[in-house]
């Protein structure tokens, strides 16, 4: 351990002399070049090792008498690493699971090839992960209509006011054939040269500077001027297509973004097809050495299955595909010091224990909170207040703190143990046996598991009550109008009209938004119950299982361990859920609230839905497209996004499109968004 040279000088009565610091200065660096040299056990990140050096470059330039043999500015050093409308996308924009080392990717590879059942190299199409802004652009019959944000990835902002501004996408597409529509997706970026250029500018007249190109980037896509959007000289890069009509599509990936091309879109030239691990790795390299030659920020590549058929036969995990991952390059990292840990409580009762940081720039934002993960993490790491620890930050992931710097260690820095009380609600910490996680027990008695519950019960995917966000829930909570999700129902426009910022009009509206809530599906229901570790797609497998709440509710553990999707940790947490008492009479007060969704029979088997194939079109009234193809899905049929003559029914809504047309044209059935509710209710 090396001494604590930032301590003893901040002990001395005055301030060191040159030839004292540049002594502490070389023990320190040439501790470190041993700790990443010979140990390859790093305990500070490059950037503060940088500081260090060119505090001691500084002292010997002003004193070169004090330059000595074995200092490390003698030798070779190491050289560091460098008021929008919302839409409906057609097909959702998915997520990417990330890898962060050479061993995640070859698991991801081994994953793919063990569920295709093949064993040689799999053709991955590569291309360099832009750090700018996901969008994703809708053309009819070859004409720019519509650009979108990703926003939730099934619901985004309308900014096509603003992706016309960008040069990089054509208003028509190329080509004498064109689709009746196409959906682009890709992402939206500023370059380094202008990126310089817009915080030059921003500097002369006296404004903010941007922290990121990313932020520069998302921040012009949502002006409300597109006159500001045009002076950030944004620029696009194609990766993939989302919803499409009228078009015969290439059996490659690769072969899409050829198409794409062809269509006079601009694509990354430094795309290419590689085979199998090796090959992946080795465009990983060369990408990572040119990063900083490039004109634009890259944060890592992506690699997905090339082939199509492929792709199909992997699917989906969650919202993220199984054939494509994101590759990123090693993580920001800095060094400061942490002032406190403080335990929160989360909707689960779970206590995270969090670090409370002297702010740090890392990663491209101001850091002042770091997740410590669970009190055996905080154990393993031995993070004490008042420790220098490093803190790292990976992309859009949480800061955490990677390592404590030893040397640095207040004489006085004591071990944090876990509470046994809530510090919420002063309820019993519970922690099971071999669990990471400590719980309070308080329950729905605890207000942060109250609060943060009910804010899971509202959201988008959950019972989607439009209108009921976060500081409202807090000011219901906290006033003593809603205690449960069921107390919710109970609200009336004059009681809510009499809240902050609440007058009668959004009164009125959250009232009206509350009523149309309670028609929903059981897979949202259940979603929305927030059970432990039961996310939208075991919710999904749960509904489709069982024919109806109460069956499920009387479901045995060892029934519950046969559904797919759910293993015996899912299927204790289910069933322990429906055996607590005050539970089920949330759930009995939510049912006699007139919460209701369409009856189906177990796994969609007897439903008037079962074997049939459904086309939807339009903007339907009382259901969102994903709402009613999760509807269509659970009693059996199947959702597809071209009409044909096997298509048994097309549902539509306003503004139909073509669909509709074609389908009368096929002499296909045909059902509007009310007689489609009526059908799916009988």
């Amino acid at each position: 351990m090396i001494p604590n040279h930032r301590g003893a000088i901040d002990d001395m009565a005055g301030k060191p002399s040159p030839s004292q610091r540049a002594r502490q200065l070389r023990e320190e660096l040439n501790f470190h070049n041993y700790r990443y040299y010979v140990l390859d056990d790093p305990e500070i990140p490059d950037v503060e090792y940088d500081r260090l050096l060119r505090e001691l470059q500084k002292i010997e330039e002003d004193h070169p008498e004090l330059v000595t043999p074995d200092s490390p500015t003698q030798r070779i050093g190491h050289e560091p690493v460098a008021g929008f409308e919302e839409v409906q996308h057609l097909e959702p924009m998915l997520s990417l699971g990330n890898a962060f080392t050479r061993e995640e990717l070859s698991d991801f590879d081994r994953r793919v090839r063990d569920r295709l059942g093949i064993d040689e190299a799999i053709e991955y199409m590569a291309e360099p992960k832009m750090d700018g802004a996901a969008v994703s652009l809708l053309y009819t019959n070859g004409l720019l209509v519509r650009g979108a944000t990703r926003g939730d990835g099934a619901t985004g902002e309308e900014i096509t006011h603003n992706v016309r501004t960008i040069k990089s996408i054509p208003l028509r597409l190329r080509g004498e054939s064109v689709p009746e529509s196409l959906e682009v997706r890709g992402e939206v970026y500023i370059s380094k040269e202008g990126f310089e250029k817009l915080n030059e500018q921003a500097r002369e007249s006296g404004n903010k500077t941007f922290v990121n190109p990313r932020n520069a980037a998302a921040g012009g896509l949502r002006q409300l001027d597109p006159r500001l959007t045009a002076k950030r000289r944004l620029e696009f890069f194609a990766y993939g297509i989302g919803g499409h009509d009228g078009v015969e599509m290439p059996d490659r990936h690769s072969g899409i973004l050829k198409m794409l091309g062809d269509s006079g879109l601009r694509i990354s030239p430094l795309n290419e097809v590689v085979s199998g691990i090796a090959g992946c790795q080795g465009f990983y390299e060369r990408i990572q050495s040119d990063r900083d030659s490039l004109p634009y920020e890259i944060d890592g590549v992506v690699f997905k299955v090339d082939r199509l058929d492929y792709q199909a036969r992997l699917g989906f995990v969650s919202r993220a595909p199984r054939w494509a991952i994101a590759y990123k390059f090693p993580a920001h990292e800095e060094m400061t010091v942490l002032r406190d840990i403080e335990f929160q409580v989360g909707r689960t009762g779970a206590l995270t224990p969090v670090a409370r940081l002297e702010p740090v720039f890392v990663g491209g934002v101001t850091v002042s909170n770091a997740t410590l993960h669970n009190i055996d993490e905080l154990r393993r790491k031995d993070v004490r207040p008042g420790d220098t620890v490093v803190v790292r930050r990976a992309g859009d992931v949480i800061p955490e703190v990677v390592s404590v710097v030893l040397g640095r260690r207040p004489k006085d820095a004591k071990p944090v143990e876990l509470p046994k009380e809530c510090p919420i609600c002063g309820s019993q910490v519970v922690r099971e046996a071999e669990e990471a996680v400590a719980r309070c027990s308080g329950g729905l008695f605890c207000p942060a598991q109250r609060k943060e519950a009910l804010r899971h019960f509202a959201s988008r995917r959950a019972m989607d009550i439009e209108g009921l966000g976060s500081k409202l829930i807090d000011q219901l909570v906290d006033s003593g109008l809603v205690g449960t999700p069921a107390d919710i129902f109970t609200l009336d426009a004059e009681t809510l009209s009499g809240l902050e910022r609440m007058g009668p009009k959004s009164a009125a509206n959250l009232v009206d938004a509350i009523a149309r809530s309670k028609q929903t599906t059981l897979p949202r229901f259940l979603y929305a119950l927030g059970i432990r570790e039961v996310g939208e797609v075991t919710a999904k497998s749960l509904a489709t299982h069982y024919s109806d709440l109460e069956r499920l509710a009387a479901a045995s553990l060892e029934e519950l361990k046969e559904i797919d999707d759910v293993g015996p940790i899912v299927a204790a947490n289910v069933r322990t859920f429906f055996e607590q008492v005050h539970n089920r009479e949330v759930i009995d007060a939510l049912l006699n609230s007139g919460v209701f969704w369409p009856m189906q029979s177990a796994s969609g088997k007897g439903s008037r839905l079962e074997g049939k194939t459904f086309v939807l079109t339009g903007t339907l009234e009382g259901m969102t497209r994903d709402e009613a193809k999760e509807l269509i899905e659970h009693q059996g049929g199947r959702v597809t996004g071209s009409v044909s003559r096997k298509t048994d029914y097309v549902v539509y809504g306003k503004d139909p499109g073509s669909k509709l047309s074609k389908a009368r044209s096929l002499g296909v059935a045909i059902l509007s968004d009310k007689q489609f509710l009526r059908f799916v209710s009988h």
